[in-house]
């Protein structure tokens, strides 16, 4: 696991400065801090920031093929490198090293573009071959490791793991510009992130998941293009029983694969199922007991740490637990440094702790991330199910005038229980399936958007919704089925901008690698064939996940409730943090960007406070939004980055 960067003149070969190149490298130290490494040639430079985890003593970077024509620098770990290295010795390359790094190289020179398709991993890399004067860069399928890039006006292109080393960039020739691009600030209110391929900033791009990019010097530069997608077949026979046992199977040869390292290796265990599954299958592989870590909380509301001791206790591991103070609200402007970009996921700040702890420990954790998405565990796909079949009952000419009608006059009831809370269905309900499953998912819903946003931000929108982001992927789905539809959105969206983002920012942080067997792709892609009812069946969630741990792990621990990672947002804001979100959303920074309504802020604050109504959502979105322009627009967190956890580097 490291970070890389890199300076490229796509038109020829004025130079790079190794200053600045340096200076880019070092804002992302804490993602690598064994070795820092500079490559300079004409018209390119290449940085990278290493984490020792695979062949520490010669797998450094840059890396370099035989005569010196090709170099690549790579964050991300190629778990099927040992298979592929044979393979390519007998196409007649020589290898100088063990790593995963240089069968990256040798793959490029044999295969070319489609190099890509023979490797199994988390990756994002950038390779220079000089013979065809050509820069590639590639993204892996699901988006677990990051890559940022942006092409400035004089012809030169910046890239890196993190936005802070593009933000480093100095040059008399431009800076990469802070300009906000007011489409991002419409995806990060509706979502809580800024969605691929965008980026906040109108200049700066993400390199989508499953894409690559190949430039020719003096060439345009191209669009990038997609080399991977998942199809939802559904199309396998395949009985309840015998998909039991092959999923036994492969999620153990996922697992095994990850637990290569020449480091202290070990596990997240929340006590949820996903993490459960993969420390029981650890446990099976492993010649000794396997480090796991848990966060618990002071408030039973919020603390799941007893179901993790459960499983650590039924498989003997080497169990960490710390308790974090369910006022633990101090990281709001670490997480802005951290992120670069606004990101409104509050289980940002205990994925911060647990990553911590681990790293106190071990190198590499193991994760349980993805479980969710590919087994169908999040209770809104249930609720998704349920809302389908009332569409396809009701003609479209009946449903959307009567369902919009209740949706406007249904009270919004956040004292009620969860099953009285009918406003939302009632809107879902008078919209088609893509609207309704981006309606639900909306941290800030529609209407509370336009009356949020003051005009000036709807004339520069020009009409534009972050609904567009979920149209053109279902444009892209393939399937009729509503279960694999939303599987798939989330799969392009959630899981990539939320997920993927919030571990690799909070483990990099600790210089922590953190791996994802659940979503290993050639499982994702057998799951992709299983009829949806292998995944929800009635409202049972992860239907097949479960049944086939049965034998591992106990029922208290499969079928509970799911609890996730949150954290007490609305009492926070009644409480120690009242002044401060009043502060921050009533204050100068979001009243100098002239996009927001005074009078909405003034609402949102005055009644949640009062405790009319629970805001604790948007007032979290608009909060980690100040801390973003506090923290990156007007600071310099490329000149300061994020601490590396030397305490367990010492």
């Amino acid at each position: 696991m490291c970070g890389i960067t890199g300076i490229f003149d796509t038109r020829g070969g004025r130079a790079v400065e190794p200053a600045v190149l340096g200076r880019m490298n070092d804002a992302q130290a804490h993602r690598g801090p064994d070795e820092g490494s500079l490559h300079v040639e004409p018209g390119l430079g290449l940085g990278h920031r290493r984490l020792s985890i695979i062949d520490i003593a010669t797998g450094q970077q840059p890396l370099f093929n035989e005569d010196g024509s090709v170099v690549v620098v790579f964050n991300g770990e190629i778990y099927n490198y040992q298979a592929l290295i044979p393979e390519l010795q007998a196409a007649g390359h020589v290898f100088r090293t063990k790593s995963d790094t240089e069968v990256i190289v040798h793959a490029w020179e044999q295969w070319g573009e489609a190099c890509v398709q023979r490797l199994r991993g988390m990756f994002a890399f950038v390779l220079w071959d000089r013979h065809r004067q050509t820069l590639f860069m590639a993204r892996d399928r699901l988006g677990v490791k990051p890559l940022y890039y942006a092409l400035l006006g004089d012809g030169t292109l910046l890239f890196g793991s993190e936005l802070k080393s593009l933000l480093a960039y100095r040059s008399p020739r431009g800076d990469l510009p802070r300009d906000i691009d007011p489409l991002a600030v419409e995806e990060y209110f509706a979502l809580g992130y800024v969605a691929e391929p965008r980026t906040i900033f109108r200049q700066a791009s993400k390199l989508s998941p499953g894409h690559l990019l190949t430039i020719r010097r003096g060439e345009p530069v191209p669009a990038p293009k997609p080399y991977w997608d998942v199809r939802y077949t559904l199309d396998n026979p395949i009985s309840a029983e015998d998909a039991c046992a092959e999923l036994v199977q492969r999620l153990r040869e996922s697992v095994q694969l990850r637990m290569i390292a020449e480091v202290p290796l070990g596990a997240f265990l929340s006590g949820g199922v996903d993490s459960s599954a993969v420390v029981a299958t650890m446990a099976g592989l492993s010649a000794g007991p396997v480090n796991t870590c848990s966060i618990g909380f002071d408030d039973p509301q919020f603390n799941e740490s007893a179901f993790a001791q459960t499983v650590a206790e039924r498989y003997r591991t080497h169990h960490r637990l710390d308790i974090v103070k369910s006022d633990d609200f101090d990281l709001v402007d670490t997480l802005a440094r951290l992120y670069d970009e606004p990101y409104a996921d509050s289980s940002a700040i205990p994925t911060y702790r647990v990553c911590q702890l681990a790293r106190r420990h071990v190198t590499v954790a193991l994760s349980g991330d993805g479980g969710d998405e590919m087994f169908g565990g999040y209770r809104r796909y249930r609720l998704h199910l349920m809302e389908e079949r009332m569409r396809a009952a009701l003609p479209a000419g009946i449903r959307q005038p009567l369902f919009g009608l209740l949706g406007r006059v249904y009270p919004k009831a956040d004292w009620a229980p969860r099953v009285l809370r009918a406003k939302t269905t009632f809107e879902g309900m008078a919209r088609s399936a893509v609207q309704a499953y981006f309606h639900s998912v909306s941290i800030l819903r529609g209407p509370l958007r336009e009356q949020l946003f003051s005009a000036a931000l709807h004339r520069e929108l020009a009409g534009y919704s972050a609904q567009q982001v979920f149209d053109d992927h279902a444009a892209k789905a393939d399937t009729d089925d509503p279960l694999a539809l939303v599987q798939y959105l989330d799969l392009k969206t959630y899981l990539v901008g939320d997920i993927n983002t919030k571990v690799d920012r909070a483990s990099m942080a600790h210089s922590l690698e953190v791996r994802e067997p659940l979503m290993d792709h050639p499982l994702v892609e057998w799951l992709a064939t299983l009829p949806s009812g292998l995944k929800v069946r009635g409202q049972e969630g992860k239907f097949l996940l479960k049944k086939a741990m049965e034998p591992q792990l106990p029922a208290e621990v499969l079928y509970r409730p799911k609890m996730g990672f949150s954290v007490p947002l609305a009492r926070w804001f009644r409480g120690p943090l009242r002044q401060r979100v009043r502060d921050a959303v009533l204050g100068e920074r979001l009243a100098a960007t002239g996009w927001f309504e005074r009078a909405t802020l003034q609402r949102l604050v005055d009644t949640h406070q009062s405790g009319v109504s629970d805001h604790s959502a948007p007032l979290w979105t608009l909060l980690m939004f100040d801390a973003f322009l506090r923290n990156v627009v007007d600071g310099a967190a490329s000149a300061a980055p994020a601490p590396v956890a030397t305490e367990a580097l010492a």
